[in-house]
Formats: C-alpha cells, structure tokens, sequence
C-alpha cells in the first residue's frame, strides 16, 4: 500500500510544473485581457458593478477551458504554453468580436448594463468551449 502511495506521488513534479505554467498563463490573460479592453475591470468589480464581473468573470471561464483542454493533451510544457497562447489570443479577439455584435459593448458594461455583461460571458464561454474541443487533437 505504501508502494502505490510513493508510486503515484512520481506524478508531483509535473503536476506542479504543469500548474504554475497554468497560474502564470492566466495572470498573463488577466493582465492582457483587463489592458485591451476599454473598461477598468477591476475598479468597475470593486465598485460592485455585476456587469463587468459576469463578462470578466465570462472571460476567465473562457480562457481556462481552452487552458485545460491543453494541459490534458499536450505533449510538453512548451507544447501546453503554445496552445495557452493561442487560447489566449482567441480569447481576447472573442471580445473585440462580441463589441461589434453588440454596440457600445464596453460603455454598456461601464454603466452596469447586466444584460450586456451576461452577452459578453456568454460569448467568452461559448467560443472556450469550442476551442476547448478544437484543443483535443
């Protein structure tokens, strides 16, 4: 029994590796994602606007499926850092996407419009979704 225990504690050096490229690729989301949109998430969180922490809340959804998806099947820790990147960049186009679906995306957010928050999370997860499955290669 203690043989199986130390067998499957083999796994821990790379379930760390795999975790803390993890966590820095969604502090890196956060940064580029909260930097190319035109609204402060997180002043407009703080100051209890639930729009903008649905839609951001949305986005971080989005991009940790796609990140999950690539954790489960890459090959490396380069090759899960390069479909994390593209999770990433699909991510933040998604938005510049739902902005032109929805007019004054951003401003509509800012003033705390809960319907254009739950479109903006709602896009984000969807198009994670997919790209989660697209990510099964």
């Amino acid at each position: 029994m203690l043989d199986t225990a130390l067998s499957s504690l083999t796994g821990l050096p790379s379930f760390l590796a795999y975790f803390a490229l993890a966590i820095v690729s969604l502090l890196l989301f956060i940064r580029l994602y909260s930097w190319v949109t035109p609204h402060d998430e997180f002043g407009l969180i703080r100051a209890n606007n639930p729009a903008a922490a649905v839609a951001f809340a949305g986005a971080l959804i989005g991009f940790a499926l796609p990140l999950s998806s690539a954790i489960t099947h890459s090959l490396s820790l380069l090759d899960c850092a390069i479909w994390g990147a593209v999770a990433l960049l699909v991510q933040v186009l998604t938005f510049f996407v739902s902005q032109l679906a929805l007019k004054q995306l951003p401003e509509r957010i800012t003033k705390g419009d809960i319907a254009a928050g739950i479109f903006s999370a709602g896009c984000s997860i969807s198009v994670g979704m997919l790209n989660a499955a697209c990510m099964s290669y």
